[in-house]
């Protein structure tokens, strides 16, 4: 049976993995999607409605600038039958254009349906985007899948970061 933390791994896998079908079996047909950025390095609609616009916003159009995804939640899976979900995010990627590491942080506000645990709803704040240089792409990508995926506490992420000056604010942001 579907659960809300099997919607949100559909997710990641979708966005993550440039596939627009997995997410027939993360949201509604009709769910909306809020995003609240709170930085200039990445921009994305204020409001989508429907799966398919929300596919092609965070599938199609952000797997056409975007490769080498990884992208975490941190904290435990919501419960089967939950109706809201609340936690903060990492993301790890490579603009195809130029190489150049994106390395971001926010949070997931998700709502369900208790009774097939798709999502109905998802806003994404996005506090923190850094462009780092391609030369840091390989160290951030070996602490990224050094890391249990996609469900990963805030502590072992923390722990394991490498020392890259453009990044210290994001992990400030995870720690609080």
């Amino acid at each position: 049976m579907p659960t809300s933390a099997r919607s949100v791994e559909k997710y990641i896998l979708a966005k993550d993995g440039n596939r627009p079908d997995l997410l027939r079996q993360c949201f509604t047909s009709d769910a909306t999607l809020e995003m609240v950025v709170r930085t200039g390095t990445i921009s994305f609609p204020p409001h989508v409605s429907g799966r398919t616009g929300i596919a092609d916003i965070l599938v199609r159009r952000f797997g056409q600038c975007y490769e080498n995804v990884y992208t975490f939640c941190l904290g435990e899976p919501p419960n089967a039958g939950t109706t809201t979900h609340t936690c903060k995010w990492l993301v790890g990627m490579s603009v195809k254009a130029t190489g150049e590491l994106r390395v971001g942080c926010g949070e997931y506000h998700w709502r369900f349906l208790p009774t097939s645990g798709l999502a109905t709803h998802l806003c994404i704040t996005i506090e923190h985007m850094q462009a780092c240089v391609a030369q840091d792409l390989e160290s951030v990508i070996n602490w990224l899948q050094s890391l249990n995926y996609p469900w990963c506490l805030s502590s072992d992420l923390i722990c394991t970061a490498p020392h890259i000056s453009n990044i210290d604010q994001i992990v400030e942001y995870l720690k609080a």
